[in-house]
């Protein structure tokens, strides 16, 4: 039966998907000041979101594969029984679910794409009416 990742792990794969945000968002910023560090940024950026994206679609692959090999869509809708596997599944699921930091994420997705699109158009209207 598959284990959750160790709490420590899913922080750090947190902070690496924020890092990654505000890294991709910071690049609208920086185009205007230092291409070196808009290249740091961008590097930053990229490597936190394969590290981040990797680490997700890993986390629900193998919640698809239990799902499909237990049937268990099957069984709950036809409201078989659950085994003692079923039932140690479904608890995996769940509590992945109900413990996962990627709502947060998103939220800072959210909020950063948010300030960087608010910037860039403050950006342009103060170079036009210049």
């Amino acid at each position: 039966m598959p284990h959750l990742n160790k709490s420590s792990y899913r922080i750090l794969i947190f902070i690496v998907g924020v890092i990654a945000t505000i890294s991709y968002r910071l690049v609208i910023v920086l185009n205007d000041y230092s291409s070196f560090w808009l290249e740091v940024s961008w590097y930053i950026g990229t490597l936190g979101f394969i590290w981040y994206f990797g680490h997700r679609w890993s986390v629900e692959r193998r919640r698809d594969n239990l799902i499909e090999k237990l049937d268990l869509t099957k069984k709950i809708e036809s409201q078989q029984p659950l085994s003692t596997e079923d039932r140690e599944a479904l608890f995996y699921i769940l509590k992945g679910l109900s413990t996962s930091l990627a709502k947060w994420n998103y939220i800072a997705i959210f909020f950063f794409s948010f300030i960087a699109i608010i910037y860039a158009v403050f950006n342009y209207l103060a170079a036009w009416w210049r």
